[in-house]
């Protein structure tokens, strides 16, 4: 048998590869985006002979220390590296430097459903419900390995370059090995067992994916109020309307109102959510969703 050789180009970036990232790895573009905590940036990485398009976050130290972020940001790391899902944006890697923590994410050519939905109004119920199976999916997928994200609304929802969902921000979500208590996530979308500050599980996602259906399809949150303390009790209360307009289906209210459920064992399984008549009436199958 002849001896191999080695292409010594492969060997260099197999060996460069192995370095630690670091910012002079990559060429920074247009920001995409400002969090409370950081910014992100558009990027293409210089260390592969492909040059790969990625998303930068950047996080501040001084904010992590001001907020008390360390074992927040730290979770959220462990945690989503190891997603991989067609619905959930990738996390590559991540790098410090003396002032920053970078998080070289996937970059979601298509931007927030959030922007959509503000622009559009409300989505179609074939696109509405394309989102929620995407969405369940990638959920149900997160459920079996333990995760809870505990933060889903469309700011967290982006769209590749072809109208495909990705979940994305994992900065609350949390490996289940006990019920939970801590208070998080964004008002319009928290269970009551949150409001009320009772031990919360998985099912807080799937109360979320009820709230998300009702904006898609109305334009407004279900429960939105004046006030914090409005939308609380309105929260509590179950206090859920179908305005007349814009028309809706018979069978998205079902499924809405099979989640917004207050017992939350009650609420409806993430499997029962991609078996209901109006999802396999109106959803595409692709998860590509162009309306």
């Amino acid at each position: 048998m002849g001896s191999q050789t080695q292409n010594p180009n492969r060997e260099k970036e197999e060996e460069q590869n192995l370095k630690p990232w670091c910012l002079q790895d990559f060429e920074i573009g247009k920001p995409l985006g400002k969090g409370k905590f950081g910014r992100v940036y558009l990027a293409r990485e210089l260390k592969s002979q492909y040059k790969y398009i990625v998303a930068l976050k950047v996080i501040y130290r001084e904010q992590i220390e001001k907020y008390s972020l360390y074992h927040q940001l730290k979770r959220e790391m462990e945690i989503h590296i190891n997603l991989h899902h067609p619905n959930i944006i990738r996390l590559f890697g991540w790098f410090p430097d003396p002032e920053r923590v970078f998080l070289i994410l996937e970059y979601a050519h298509g931007g927030e459903v959030y922007e959509q939905l503000r622009k559009i109004g409300h989505f179609t119920e074939k696109r509405a419900a394309t989102y929620i199976a995407s969405l369940s999916q990638a959920l149900a997928y997160c459920h079996e390995k333990d995760v809870i994200h505990r933060d889903i609304k469309p700011e967290n929802l982006l769209l590749d370059h072809e109208g495909r969902l990705k979940v994305s921000d994992f900065g609350w979500s949390v490996q289940m090995r006990s019920k939970r208590h801590t208070l998080c996530g964004t008002l319009d979308y928290l269970a009551p067992e949150m409001v009320e500050n009772i031990a919360h599980d998985y099912a807080i996602d799937n109360w979320a994916l009820g709230v998300l259906c009702y904006e898609f399809l109305y334009g407004v949150p279900p429960f939105e109020s004046e006030s914090q303390s409005g939308t609380f009790r309105r929260i509590m209360k179950v206090d859920l309307s179908f305005p007349s307009t814009p028309q809706v289906s018979t069978e998205a209210k079902n499924l809405i109102s099979q989640l917004l459920v207050k017992d939350s064992s009650k609420r409806l399984s993430l499997q029962k959510i991609m078996e209901h008549s109006w999802i396999i009436r109106n959803s595409d199958p692709t998860g590509i969703c162009n309306e």
